[in-house]
Order: C-alpha cells, then sequence, then structure tokens
C-alpha cells in the first residue's frame, strides 16, 4: 500500500497519533448499536409479536379459505350417476365435494341435524337442509340433478344423451399476457403486505435512531464519543448497524410467512411471491439508508425526548403519504400520480414495488427510480452529514439547520 493510500485509510487525532482505520471504527459503532437492540426486550418482543401476527394471518387464511371451499353432501334413494355427477359440477364451481350415501332418508336427516352433512339429496328430487342451501352448492347440485334427468328423457326418446356434450375450442392469444389474473393477484397481495411491513421498520427503526442520538446527547456521552470518532463515522455506523438489524428482521418475518402461506398452499405460484418478497427486500435496503440519515439528523436538531417527535413530524408524514400512495398505486399502476411518484425518493420505495407486482412496468423506469434513489442518498447523506456533525454539540432548545452547518464549518 503507497504512503497516500495508507493515510487515506487511517483516522487521525489532533495530536497527530494514527487511530483505527475508517471501515473498523464503523464496524465497532455498528456492532454496538446491533448489540444494544439485541438486549432491548422491547425490541425482540415487537419481533416476536410480529411473527406471531403474520403466522396467525396465515392460519386464518387457510380456516376460511378450508371453510370455504369443502363442502360434503349426503344421497339417499338417488338415481345411479347421481354421486359422480354432483362432484363433476362442484368441480366446475370450484367445491372440493364429499358424497356420502345413507341407507334411508332418516339416517340422513340426522346427518343433516347434527350438521355432519351441508346437505343431503332425497330420491334425486328434493334436497334437505339444516338451515338454508348455499348458493353455490345449490347450483351444482341443481346441475348435477337436471344433467341426470335431461339424459334420461333423451334415452326414453331414442336419442344418444352424448348429443349435449360440449364443443370445446381451442383459445389462441395473439399477445399472451405476461401473468395470468390469479399469479398478478397473489403478487399484489405479497407486495402490500411487504410494504406494509416496510413502512412498519422505516418507523420503528427510525424513531430508534433519533432516540438513541437524543439519548446520546442528553446524557453527554457524545462527548465522549466525538473525541474518539468522527461524526460522519458515528453516523455511519448507526445506519450499518441498525440497516442489518432491521433487514435481518424483515427477512425473518417474510420467511416465517411465506413459509407458512407455501406449506398450506395459500400460494399457488410461490415462485412469483418469492420474486416479489425479494425486489421489497432491494428496496427497503435503499429506502432504510435514506430514512435512516434523515431521522438521525433530526435527532441530533433536538437534546430533549420530549422535542423530538415535533421534529419528526414532517418525515413521519412522508412515510404515511407514501403507504397511501403506495395503496392507491395498487389500484392504478398505470396512472399518472403512480408513474410520478415511483420516482420520488422516499416514497418510491413503496410505491414503485407495488406497481411491479400489479402492472407491466419498463426496466428502464426501474433503473431511473433506483438511480434517483441512490442519488438522494448520495446527496442527504453528504448534505445531512455535515448538518449531523454541526447539532450534535448543540445544546439546550432545538438547534437551526443554518446554525448547524455554520459549526460544522468553522470544526
Amino acid at each position: 500500500m503507497s504512503g497516500s493510500d495508507r493515510t487515506a485509510s487511517l483516522s487521525y487525532d489532533r495530536t497527530g497519533d494514527v487511530r483505527m482505520s475508517s471501515s473498523r471504527v464503523v464496524s465497532l459503532i455498528a456492532r454496538r448499536e446491533i448489540l444494544t437492540r439485541l438486549k432491548d426486550k422491547g425490541f425482540i418482543a415487537s419481533s416476536i409479536f410480529i411473527i406471531v401476527l403474520i403466522m396467525g394471518s396465515v392460519v386464518f387464511q387457510v380456516l376460511i379459505q378450508s371453510g370455504a371451499s369443502n363442502v360434503t353432501v349426503g344421497l339417499t334413494g338417488a338415481p345411479q350417476g347421481l354421486s359422480a355427477a354432483i362432484q363433476e359440477q362442484a368441480d366446475i364451481f370450484g367445491l372440493d365435494a364429499e358424497v356420502i350415501e345413507y341407507d334411508d332418508e332418516s339416517a340422513a336427516r340426522a346427518a343433516v341435524q347434527g350438521e355432519e352433512i351441508d346437505a343431503a339429496v332425497i330420491d334425486g328430487n328434493s334436497v334437505l337442509v339444516s338451515e338454508s342451501l348455499d348458493d353455490t352448492l345449490g347450483a351444482a347440485i341443481n346441475g348435477a340433478v337436471n344433467g341426470l334427468a335431461l339424459a334420461r328423457r333423451l334415452v326414453d326418446e331414442g336419442v344418444d344423451p352424448t348429443i349435449l356434450q360440449p364443443v370445446s375450442l381451442d383459445v389462441t392469444a395473439l399477445q399472451p399476457a405476461a401473468d395470468d389474473a390469479e399469479e398478478v393477484g397473489e403478487k399484489a397481495l405479497v407486495a402490500f403486505v411487504s410494504i406494509l411491513l416496510l413502512y412498519t421498520l422505516l418507523i420503528f427503526f427510525g424513531q430508534f435512531i433519533a432516540q438513541g442520538v437524543v439519548e446520546e446527547k442528553a446524557s453527554r456521552v457524545i462527548e465522549v464519543l466525538l473525541a474518539a470518532v468522527r461524526p460522519w463515522q458515528l453516523l455511519a455506523g448507526k445506519i450499518i448497524g441498525l440497516g442489518v438489524l432491521a433487514l435481518a428482521q424483515l427477512v425473518l418475518i417474510c420467511a416465517a410467512g411465506l413459509g407458512g402461506a407455501i406449506a398450506f398452499d395459500i400460494l399457488t405460484v410461490p415462485g412469483a411471491a418469492i420474486a416479489t418478497v425479494v425486489q421489497v427486500l432491494g428496496w427497503f435496503l435503499l429506502g432504510f439508508t435514506l430514512v435512516a440519515a434523515l431521522f438521525a439528523v433530526c435527532g441530533a436538531l433536538v437534546s430533549r425526548q420530549e422535542d423530538l417527535q415535533s421534529v419528526l413530524l414532517p418525515m413521519t408524514l412522508i412515510l404515511v403519504a407514501a403507504l397511501v400512495l403506495a395503496i392507491t398505486a395498487g389500484q392504478n399502476p398505470d396512472g399518472s400520480l403512480a408513474r410520478v411518484t415511483s420516482f420520488v425518493p422516499v416514497l418510491s420505495t413503496m410505491v414503485m414495488p407495488i406497481r411491479v407486482a400489479t402492472g407491466s412496468v419498463a426496466w428502464w423506469e426501474i433503473a431511473l427510480s433506483v438511480a434517483l434513489m441512490v442519488l438522494a442518498i448520495v446527496v442527504v447523506v453528504r448534505i445531512g452529514g455535515r448538518i449531523y456533525a454541526g447539532a450534535l454539540l448543540g445544546k439546550g432548545g432545538r438547534v437551526k439547520i443554518k446554525d448547524a452547518l455554520a459549526a460544522e464549518r468553522v470544526s
């Protein structure tokens, strides 16, 4: 390593003594942030709560789907072929039907009263139910009974009943759709849930950073830290440390949710759902870096926890607006509002993943949105880092941005 390279990679104190390299300092600060939060019972409890909530939602979806698609029909005195006809009609209507044959009407009636079956077909011409007949199940039973009756009449008249068999059509799409409706729906649902998690974690960890900065200022720990490290190193360490924690938490939650959904067959296209989660994770990395720097700068502007919320309010409102715009984009991904906001840094963190999941987005749009986010990160970290450095030692009331920049230039 040349002398200039070695000088660039090392940090010096005011006496000229060589200190640790910048990367080493940043990694130690990041490690400190990670260990501090891992010892925080509130952080651990919140992580467990979110995972339990996600898994509970998966189980709830399983219960709803299983109850809505599974039906049981009893038969007694039914004509030959009715059992197969009911199952065939149930498949057409999206029902998973089980048909049970009973010896007599009293047995079938007892099964209905005991809610062992959803309906009982008596002698092929009447239906017995406990309270009311579900419309979809009723349509399946009617289709099966009437189909058999019509077939019998045709046979009695000497007509081949196969004459009623429908003609299958070959469908050729001139412009095949990239994704079918079911896949798009699943991708949109996964993207929406992931965006909610992203929004929650951005707020959660952003406030962690701001509160930590205020605590260090209030306890004068910041003066000790700045005697050993530079402000930008402290800022970078905080962002990296909490960013690693936030990403790990998001990956754990998404893995638990996707694993449960795939295990219980809630997702019919797991590959599309996984791809959606991966792109949301990529946007989270960009969004967190930008938001964390802004929250840290906000925290450096005040010295008391009581003043923190007023400083954080603009950032919180921006994130709320991003969530609302993402929901709007899900309903109209090609609208002007969705297109414009998917290129605005911070807002694009939530809007662009929804647009990609619910509609067709050109590759250059994604590339441009990412480039604008990276540019915003560079600008915010550069200017915000100066404000952060100038405001850290400010005491008393709220520090003005221009005063923080002036203090940074003097130092």
